[in-house]
Protein backbone atom coordinates (compact mmCIF):
# COMPACT_ATOMS: atom_id res chain seq x y z
CA UNK A 1 0.00 0.00 0.00
CA UNK A 2 1.36 3.61 -0.19
CA UNK A 3 3.23 5.21 2.74
CA UNK A 4 1.51 7.00 5.20
CA UNK A 5 3.57 9.71 7.20
CA UNK A 6 4.76 7.15 9.62
CA UNK A 7 6.27 4.81 7.19
CA UNK A 8 8.06 8.13 5.35
CA UNK A 9 9.11 9.14 8.84
CA UNK A 10 10.99 5.74 9.28
CA UNK A 11 12.69 5.34 5.83
CA UNK A 12 13.73 9.13 6.37
CA UNK A 13 14.93 7.88 9.85
CA UNK A 14 16.79 5.54 8.19
CA UNK A 15 18.07 7.86 5.71
CA UNK A 16 19.68 9.89 8.81
CA UNK A 17 21.09 6.69 10.31
CA UNK A 18 23.00 6.00 6.55
CA UNK A 19 24.52 9.51 6.71
CA UNK A 20 25.45 9.91 10.65
CA UNK A 21 26.93 6.00 9.62
CA UNK A 22 28.92 7.34 6.80
CA UNK A 23 30.24 10.46 8.99
CA UNK A 24 31.12 7.80 11.53
CA UNK A 25 33.08 5.78 8.93
CA UNK A 26 35.16 8.56 7.58
CA UNK A 27 36.27 9.55 10.81
CA UNK A 28 37.71 6.52 11.76
CA UNK A 29 39.03 6.27 8.81
CA UNK A 30 40.75 9.60 8.68
CA UNK A 31 41.86 8.70 12.34
CA UNK A 32 43.26 5.29 11.43
CA UNK A 33 45.36 6.55 8.67
CA UNK A 34 46.84 9.56 10.77
CA UNK A 35 47.69 6.66 13.13
CA UNK A 36 49.59 5.32 9.86
CA UNK A 37 51.22 8.28 8.61
CA UNK A 38 51.65 11.23 11.30
CA UNK A 39 52.82 13.30 7.70
CA UNK A 40 49.15 12.92 6.42
CA UNK A 41 47.76 14.87 9.08
CA UNK A 42 50.07 17.38 8.26
CA UNK A 43 49.44 17.41 4.53
CA UNK A 44 45.47 17.64 5.20
CA UNK A 45 46.13 20.33 7.59
CA UNK A 46 47.68 22.14 4.95
CA UNK A 47 45.36 21.19 2.51
CA UNK A 48 42.21 22.87 4.27
CA UNK A 49 44.57 26.15 5.03
CA UNK A 50 45.51 26.57 1.93
CA UNK A 51 41.95 26.00 0.56
CA UNK A 52 41.34 28.94 3.21
CA UNK A 53 44.04 31.10 1.78
CA UNK A 54 43.00 30.78 -1.65
CA UNK A 55 38.73 31.41 -0.23
CA UNK A 56 40.00 34.74 0.98
CA UNK A 57 42.26 35.67 -2.10
CA UNK A 58 39.33 35.58 -4.21
CA UNK A 59 36.80 37.29 -1.57
CA UNK A 60 38.96 40.58 -1.35
CA UNK A 61 39.77 40.49 -4.75
CA UNK A 62 43.97 40.00 -4.42
CA UNK A 63 44.64 37.51 -7.20
CA UNK A 64 48.08 38.01 -7.33
CA UNK A 65 48.67 34.76 -4.99
CA UNK A 66 45.65 32.45 -6.44
CA UNK A 67 47.57 30.48 -9.01
CA UNK A 68 50.63 29.80 -6.63
CA UNK A 69 47.51 28.87 -4.11
CA UNK A 70 46.05 26.49 -6.66
CA UNK A 71 49.47 24.74 -7.40
CA UNK A 72 49.99 23.75 -4.40
CA UNK A 73 46.95 22.53 -3.54
CA UNK A 74 47.62 19.93 -6.49
CA UNK A 75 50.83 19.67 -5.01
CA UNK A 76 49.40 18.47 -1.51
CA UNK A 77 46.33 16.49 -2.85
CA UNK A 78 49.43 14.19 -5.04
CA UNK A 79 51.31 14.13 -1.77
CA UNK A 80 48.14 12.79 -0.06
CA UNK A 81 47.12 10.39 -2.67
CA UNK A 82 50.97 9.32 -3.14
CA UNK A 83 50.77 8.98 1.18
CA UNK A 84 47.40 6.45 0.96
CA UNK A 85 48.57 4.30 -1.50
CA UNK A 86 52.29 3.72 0.34
CA UNK A 87 50.01 2.42 3.25
CA UNK A 88 48.20 -0.17 0.46
CA UNK A 89 44.70 1.64 1.19
CA UNK A 90 42.41 3.39 -1.71
CA UNK A 91 43.09 7.25 -2.84
CA UNK A 92 39.26 7.68 -1.95
CA UNK A 93 39.73 5.99 1.18
CA UNK A 94 39.51 8.69 3.42
CA UNK A 95 36.59 10.44 1.89
CA UNK A 96 32.88 10.44 2.19
CA UNK A 97 31.63 6.42 0.80
CA UNK A 98 27.79 5.90 0.40
CA UNK A 99 25.17 2.79 -0.53
CA UNK A 100 23.50 5.54 -3.09
CA UNK A 101 26.11 7.63 -4.95
CA UNK A 102 23.40 8.97 -7.01
CA UNK A 103 21.18 10.80 -4.16
CA UNK A 104 24.11 11.07 -1.35
CA UNK A 105 22.18 8.49 1.22
CA UNK A 106 19.67 11.75 1.27
CA UNK A 107 16.39 9.70 -0.33
CA UNK A 108 16.57 12.64 -2.81
CA UNK A 109 18.26 13.87 -5.94
CA UNK A 110 17.01 17.82 -6.12
CA UNK A 111 13.38 17.77 -4.94
CA UNK A 112 12.82 14.46 -6.55
CA UNK A 113 12.51 11.20 -4.79
CA UNK A 114 16.13 8.96 -5.99
CA UNK A 115 15.03 5.99 -6.84
CA UNK A 116 16.73 4.16 -3.97
CA UNK A 117 13.96 5.76 -1.84
CA UNK A 118 11.21 4.07 -3.86
CA UNK A 119 13.03 0.43 -3.74
CA UNK A 120 13.78 1.12 -0.39
CA UNK A 121 9.50 1.95 0.26
CA UNK A 122 9.05 -1.36 -1.63
CA UNK A 123 10.95 -3.21 0.56
CA UNK A 124 9.31 -1.57 3.57
CA UNK A 125 5.58 -2.26 2.60
CA UNK A 126 6.89 -5.56 1.95
CA UNK A 127 8.02 -6.06 5.25
CA UNK A 128 4.90 -4.41 7.46
CA UNK A 129 2.59 -6.80 5.17
CA UNK A 130 1.89 -11.11 4.90
CA UNK A 131 3.09 -10.93 1.38
CA UNK A 132 6.60 -11.12 3.06
CA UNK A 133 5.71 -14.26 4.59
CA UNK A 134 3.72 -15.76 1.74
CA UNK A 135 6.28 -15.49 -0.31
CA UNK A 136 9.13 -17.52 2.27
CA UNK A 137 6.04 -19.95 2.14
CA UNK A 138 5.55 -19.60 -1.98
CA UNK A 139 8.42 -20.37 -4.27
CA UNK A 140 10.24 -21.82 -6.48
CA UNK A 141 12.08 -23.99 -4.08
CA UNK A 142 8.82 -24.78 -2.11
CA UNK A 143 7.13 -25.46 -5.21
CA UNK A 144 5.81 -29.37 -5.53
CA UNK A 145 3.98 -31.14 -8.74
CA UNK A 146 3.30 -33.66 -6.08
CA UNK A 147 -1.12 -32.53 -5.57
CA UNK A 148 -0.91 -31.95 -9.54
CA UNK A 149 -3.16 -35.09 -11.34
CA UNK A 150 -0.87 -37.43 -13.46
CA UNK A 151 -4.28 -38.68 -15.77
CA UNK A 152 -4.68 -37.22 -19.12
CA UNK A 153 -6.88 -34.09 -19.08
CA UNK A 154 -8.77 -33.98 -22.39
CA UNK A 155 -7.96 -30.76 -23.35
CA UNK A 156 -4.50 -31.30 -23.02
CA UNK A 157 -3.74 -33.95 -23.94
CA UNK A 158 -1.24 -34.71 -21.38
CA UNK A 159 -1.57 -34.74 -17.77
CA UNK A 160 -2.00 -31.55 -15.34
CA UNK A 161 1.50 -32.36 -13.50
CA UNK A 162 3.35 -32.58 -17.06
CA UNK A 163 1.40 -29.53 -18.44
CA UNK A 164 2.33 -27.24 -14.82
CA UNK A 165 6.20 -28.29 -15.23
CA UNK A 166 6.18 -26.51 -18.53
CA UNK A 167 5.00 -23.82 -17.07
CA UNK A 168 6.84 -23.39 -14.02
CA UNK A 169 9.88 -23.89 -16.66
CA UNK A 170 8.10 -20.53 -18.42
CA UNK A 171 7.87 -18.68 -15.07
CA UNK A 172 11.54 -19.48 -14.41
CA UNK A 173 12.83 -18.47 -18.08
CA UNK A 174 10.65 -15.20 -17.66
CA UNK A 175 12.57 -14.12 -14.39
CA UNK A 176 15.89 -15.36 -16.19
CA UNK A 177 14.78 -13.19 -19.47
CA UNK A 178 13.20 -10.52 -17.18
CA UNK A 179 16.04 -7.89 -17.97
CA UNK A 180 15.56 -8.02 -21.39
CA UNK A 181 12.09 -9.09 -22.30
CA UNK A 182 9.53 -7.62 -19.63
CA UNK A 183 6.20 -9.39 -21.28
CA UNK A 184 3.09 -9.31 -19.27
CA UNK A 185 1.37 -12.64 -18.30
CA UNK A 186 -2.40 -12.89 -17.85
CA UNK A 187 -3.15 -16.63 -15.39
CA UNK A 188 -6.16 -17.44 -15.75
CA UNK A 189 -8.41 -20.59 -14.32
CA UNK A 190 -10.33 -21.61 -11.57
CA UNK A 191 -9.82 -21.05 -7.40
CA UNK A 192 -6.80 -22.52 -6.20
CA UNK A 193 -4.71 -24.22 -9.68
CA UNK A 194 -1.93 -22.30 -8.42
CA UNK A 195 -2.05 -19.03 -10.40
CA UNK A 196 -1.47 -16.71 -7.16
CA UNK A 197 1.29 -19.46 -6.01
CA UNK A 198 3.37 -18.76 -9.52
CA UNK A 199 2.76 -15.08 -9.07
CA UNK A 200 4.55 -15.40 -5.98
CA UNK A 201 7.22 -17.31 -7.23
CA UNK A 202 7.80 -15.19 -10.24
CA UNK A 203 7.60 -12.17 -7.24
CA UNK A 204 10.20 -13.81 -5.01
CA UNK A 205 13.06 -14.49 -7.92
CA UNK A 206 12.31 -11.20 -8.98
CA UNK A 207 12.71 -9.23 -5.79
CA UNK A 208 16.02 -11.68 -4.90
CA UNK A 209 17.42 -10.19 -7.70
CA UNK A 210 16.93 -6.47 -6.81
CA UNK A 211 13.98 -5.68 -9.56
CA UNK A 212 10.71 -3.74 -7.32
CA UNK A 213 7.44 -5.44 -7.42
CA UNK A 214 4.21 -4.67 -6.29
CA UNK A 215 1.67 -6.87 -5.16
CA UNK A 216 -2.43 -5.71 -5.19
CA UNK A 217 -5.48 -7.65 -5.30
CA UNK A 218 -7.76 -6.00 -7.17
CA UNK A 219 -9.74 -5.05 -4.26
CA UNK A 220 -6.66 -3.16 -3.02
CA UNK A 221 -5.22 -2.02 -5.91
CA UNK A 222 -8.75 0.08 -6.64
CA UNK A 223 -8.99 1.39 -3.41
CA UNK A 224 -5.73 2.81 -3.70
CA UNK A 225 -6.87 4.34 -6.83
CA UNK A 226 -10.12 5.90 -5.34
CA UNK A 227 -8.07 7.03 -2.10
CA UNK A 228 -5.83 8.81 -4.34
CA UNK A 229 -8.66 10.38 -6.46
CA UNK A 230 -10.90 11.06 -3.44
CA UNK A 231 -8.55 11.96 -0.55
CA UNK A 232 -5.12 13.46 0.04
CA UNK A 233 -4.21 12.13 2.95
CA UNK A 234 -1.43 9.96 1.84
CA UNK A 235 0.54 10.59 -0.83
CA UNK A 236 0.67 12.13 -4.03
CA UNK A 237 -0.43 11.40 -7.48
CA UNK A 238 3.31 11.35 -8.20
CA UNK A 239 3.94 9.06 -5.62
CA UNK A 240 1.12 6.71 -6.55
CA UNK A 241 2.62 6.69 -10.32
CA UNK A 242 5.99 5.64 -8.99
CA UNK A 243 4.62 2.79 -7.17
CA UNK A 244 1.94 1.37 -9.42
CA UNK A 245 3.01 2.41 -12.63
CA UNK A 246 6.59 2.51 -12.66
CA UNK A 247 7.90 -0.60 -10.43
CA UNK A 248 9.26 -3.03 -12.60
CA UNK A 249 6.54 -5.73 -11.86
CA UNK A 250 3.03 -5.19 -10.40
CA UNK A 251 1.09 -8.05 -9.84
CA UNK A 252 -2.86 -7.50 -9.83
CA UNK A 253 -4.15 -10.22 -7.61
CA UNK A 254 -8.27 -12.01 -7.85
CA UNK A 255 -9.26 -10.15 -10.76
CA UNK A 256 -12.86 -9.90 -11.02
CA UNK A 257 -13.32 -10.10 -7.40
CA UNK A 258 -13.95 -6.37 -6.64
CA UNK A 259 -16.80 -3.92 -6.91
CA UNK A 260 -16.90 -3.53 -10.80
CA UNK A 261 -18.26 -0.03 -12.26
CA UNK A 262 -17.44 2.59 -14.20
CA UNK A 263 -14.55 3.95 -11.92
CA UNK A 264 -12.86 0.40 -11.98
CA UNK A 265 -13.05 -0.02 -15.70
CA UNK A 266 -11.64 3.66 -16.68
CA UNK A 267 -8.32 3.29 -13.93
CA UNK A 268 -7.84 -0.57 -15.12
CA UNK A 269 -7.60 0.16 -18.52
CA UNK A 270 -5.29 3.24 -17.59
CA UNK A 271 -2.93 1.34 -15.71
CA UNK A 272 -2.60 -1.73 -17.47
CA UNK A 273 -1.85 0.32 -21.00
CA UNK A 274 0.31 2.84 -19.27
CA UNK A 275 2.49 0.30 -18.34
CA UNK A 276 2.57 -0.93 -21.58
CA UNK A 277 3.45 1.94 -23.05
CA UNK A 278 6.33 2.45 -20.71
CA UNK A 279 7.62 -1.51 -21.29
CA UNK A 280 6.70 -2.08 -17.54
CA UNK A 281 5.62 -5.90 -16.84
CA UNK A 282 2.36 -6.52 -15.57
CA UNK A 283 0.73 -10.12 -14.00
CA UNK A 284 -3.07 -10.11 -13.76
CA UNK A 285 -4.93 -13.60 -12.53
CA UNK A 286 -8.36 -14.05 -12.67
CA UNK A 287 -10.78 -16.67 -12.22
CA UNK A 288 -12.49 -14.94 -15.66
CA UNK A 289 -12.78 -15.99 -18.98
CA UNK A 290 -11.77 -14.10 -21.77
CA UNK A 291 -15.73 -13.31 -22.93
CA UNK A 292 -16.06 -12.53 -19.42
CA UNK A 293 -13.27 -9.97 -19.20
CA UNK A 294 -15.22 -8.31 -22.47
CA UNK A 295 -18.62 -7.99 -20.36
CA UNK A 296 -17.04 -6.52 -17.33
CA UNK A 297 -14.35 -4.11 -18.10
CA UNK A 298 -15.23 -3.32 -21.99
CA UNK A 299 -14.10 -4.10 -25.06
CA UNK A 300 -11.19 -1.96 -25.22
CA UNK A 301 -9.92 -3.80 -21.90
CA UNK A 302 -9.99 -7.02 -22.66
CA UNK A 303 -8.80 -6.39 -26.25
CA UNK A 304 -5.50 -4.87 -24.50
CA UNK A 305 -5.17 -7.61 -22.35
CA UNK A 306 -5.16 -10.45 -25.00
CA UNK A 307 -3.40 -8.36 -27.71
CA UNK A 308 -0.03 -7.62 -25.42
CA UNK A 309 -0.14 -10.32 -22.55
CA UNK A 310 1.04 -14.08 -22.42
CA UNK A 311 -2.29 -15.55 -21.67
CA UNK A 312 -1.98 -19.35 -19.41
CA UNK A 313 -4.37 -20.81 -18.58
CA UNK A 314 -3.97 -23.30 -15.73
CA UNK A 315 -6.38 -26.35 -14.80
CA UNK A 316 -7.37 -29.30 -12.29
CA UNK A 317 -8.46 -29.22 -8.99
CA UNK A 318 -8.68 -27.03 -6.05
CA UNK A 319 -4.76 -27.47 -4.69
CA UNK A 320 -6.26 -25.76 -1.42
CA UNK A 321 -8.59 -28.70 -0.96
CA UNK A 322 -6.42 -31.72 -1.61
CA UNK A 323 -3.46 -30.28 0.79
CA UNK A 324 -5.66 -29.99 3.52
CA UNK A 325 -7.03 -33.36 3.18
CA UNK A 326 -4.24 -34.69 2.09
CA UNK A 327 -5.18 -36.36 -1.38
Amino acid sequence: MPLKNSQYDLLMREYNRKQLQNENNRSAAINHAYSLSPRLQTVDEDINATYASLARSKITGDVSHIDAYKKKLNELKEEKVAILLSLSLPSDYMELHYTCNDCKDTGYIGNKKCHCFYQAAVNLLYTQSNIKDILLRENFDTLTFDYYSTQIHPMLNKSIASYMEEIVTYCKDYVSNFSTKKESILFTGTTGVGKTFLSNCIAKALIDNCYSVVYFTATELFDVFSKNTYSKDEISDEDIDQYILDSDLLIIDDLGTELSNAFTTSKFFYCINERLVRQKATIVSTNLKATELRDIYSERVASRILSSYHIISLFGDDIRIRKKFGQ
